[in-house]
């Protein structure tokens, strides 16, 4: 290779590189403004995930009544009215307003 086709190709490399690096001046602000972004929804998307499993656990909380069907909704309003609703004291008023592990499983048993 003779010495000017090697400075000729020397030169051409140079321009290829400084172009490059013009490009990639161009290019990082673009790529830190996204990583910034990137960031920020991180942030944002485990704040709502968080939320999201708070509210999951307060219905889940408040679920247990919700789900009752009709008639054992009735059981539990007759309940807290004060009488039993089991089989055994079906009707009979509850003393003191005492728990009745029967009447709990008649209303909330599966």
């Amino acid at each position: 290779m003779d010495k000017m086709k090697l400075y000729d190709e020397l030169v051409n490399v140079e321009r290829q590189l400084e172009t490059m690096l013009f490009q990639v001046k161009e290019m990082k602000p673009i790529v830190d403004s996204l990583v910034e972004e990137n960031l920020n929804l991180k942030l944002e998307n485990q704040h709502l995930h968080d939320k999201l499993d708070k509210l999951e656990k307060q219905e889940a909380a408040d679920d247990g009544k919700q789900e009752l069907s009709k008639s054992r909704l009735n059981l539990e309003k007759l309940y807290e009215q004060g009488f039993h609703v089991c089989k055994d004291f079906y009707g009979s008023r509850r003393e003191n307003q005492e728990e009745c592990v029967f009447c709990s499983s008649m209303i909330y048993g599966k």
